[in-house]
């Protein structure tokens, strides 16, 4: 499914708004207009070695045009790149050394200023999605001096939104961390001025697990959260380390783009949201259970009402994202059972930093709900009645919240938050 989106950039554009911005890359500083200028295939599908690569490529485009699908090469495994060859793509590993071209079998005309992103996958194998810069462009209001983090994979749709801000905004600066600086972020962080970060929950689960007091030391005064369920056991936590900031979340994907930015310190949306037509922005709807996005901001191909294929759950005034339909959903015995409701429950224990809830085959019930759990480092301070849980605790933490049927028979303790290379874990 693809269809041209209105308006793409041509080659040859002028230097975008941002170039002057300042970038911090392996702890070196540089602006846009300093990076180099690879000469890239056209069409190219890049597999950048770095994050200061990864730039390049990208503000190669934004002067040059062509298309291009820009990724990691741990991203692309040899299927991926077979048929990204198939599709006429020249797959171009940039590295410190250059370009490294591998020609498809069957070239084919690039399509001026189209831009694909690969999707995270979690409805299986990866996908390409069609954008234009423009489309993946979706703050346009002047914006204060921000110094702004970037911790996402090259070419994912997060990191699309970040590089796009700093390169059409003046006074929207990056300080980029390779996954080997993750572990550390918060002192690369504080050491370049950063006071603005966006992340998964996991990427925020984990830095508070790991070392709450570094973040504190980062003066934040703006933080994003996105891609992945955000409850309220988070937002909470982010708001008592850094109760001046504006703390947002953002429901946004390959396929629709940004479609809900939600700044109340609140999980979930207004109901009031839904089925509310504006004139350049998202349309939110629920078909059974499901939620539908009509977006201004949608991939190639995608126009109209698009299934987003998560599960959503009205509570009082407000509407939950609550997981993925193919995976939220139990079955116990009959009784349906929501894995995001539960993960909130047991993230809403003052000692637990992260949980999975999944089903897993049961005698007579055919399914029955488990759980696995990282238990903060220390209890927190404020709270000296908080003691480390065990199971039993933990179900019983459960059980006086949910149904019967929905408490978890089995609770397994991890020693450490599991994620991905898209700052995602499985939940």
């Amino acid at each position: 499914m693809t269809v041209a989106t209105p308006h793409p950039r041509a080659a040859g554009h002028p230097e975008p708004a941002g170039v002057d911005n300042r970038l911090v890359v392996g702890g070196a500083a540089r602006t846009w207009r300093s990076l180099p200028t690879p000469a890239l295939p056209d069409p190219a599908a890049v597999l950048a070695h770095s994050a200061g690569d990864a730039l390049a490529a990208a503000r190669q485009h934004a002067v040059h045009g062509g298309e291009l699908l820009l990724s990691t090469a741990s991203r692309v495994d040899a299927a991926m790149r077979a048929e990204l060859l198939d599709a006429g793509f020249t797959v171009t590993v940039l590295d410190e050394d250059g370009v490294h071209p591998s020609a498809p079998p069957r070239p084919r005309a690039a399509e001026p200023g189209r831009l694909w992103l690969l999707t995270s996958g979690s409805t299986g194998r990866p996908k390409r999605v069609g954008h234009t810069l423009d489309t993946l462009t979706t703050v346009r209001a002047d914006q204060p001096d921000r110094t702004w983090l970037c911790p996402y994979a090259p070419g994912t749709y997060a990191w699309w939104q970040v590089v796009t801000l700093s390169l059409t905004q003046p006074g929207q600066h990056l300080v980029v961390v390779e996954p080997d600086e993750l572990d550390d972020w918060p002192a690369v962080a504080a050491a370049h001025g950063v006071d603005a970060a966006s992340g998964t929950p996991t990427f925020w689960r984990r830095t508070l697990y790991r070392d709450a007091a570094a973040l504190a030391r980062v003066p934040l005064r703006q933080i994003t959260l996105g891609g992945e369920p955000v409850d309220q056991a988070i937002l909470d936590q982010l708001r008592e380390v850094f109760p001046a900031a504006r703390i947002s979340w953002i429901y946004a994907s390959s396929e629709v783009g940004a479609s809900i930015v939600v700044h109340d310190g609140r999980a979930g949306f207004p109901v009031g949201w839904l089925d509310r037509e504006t004139p350049g922005r998202p349309t939110l709807s629920i078909q059974d259970d499901e939620l539908v996005v009509t977006s201004p901001y949608h991939g190639a191909g995608l126009a109209g009402p698009v299934r987003t294929g998560d599960r959503v759950q009205v509570v009082d005034d407000r509407v939950l994202i609550t997981g993925r339909l193919d995976s939220d959903e139990i079955n116990v015995g009959g009784s349906k059972v929501s894995a995001g409701v539960v993960r909130g429950v047991l993230t809403g224990h003052p000692a637990v930093a992260w949980a999975r809830v999944t089903g897993r085959r049961a005698p007579v019930l055919g399914r029955m709900v488990v759980a696995e759990v990282v238990l903060a480092a220390a209890a927190p301070s404020d709270r000296p009645d908080v003691t480390v849980p065990d199971e039993a605790e933990l179900v019983r933490w459960c059980a006086d919240r949910l149904p019967e049927h929905a408490v978890p028979r089995r609770i397994r303790v991890l020693t450490e938050i599991p994620v991905k290379e898209t700052l995602k874990s499985d939940v």
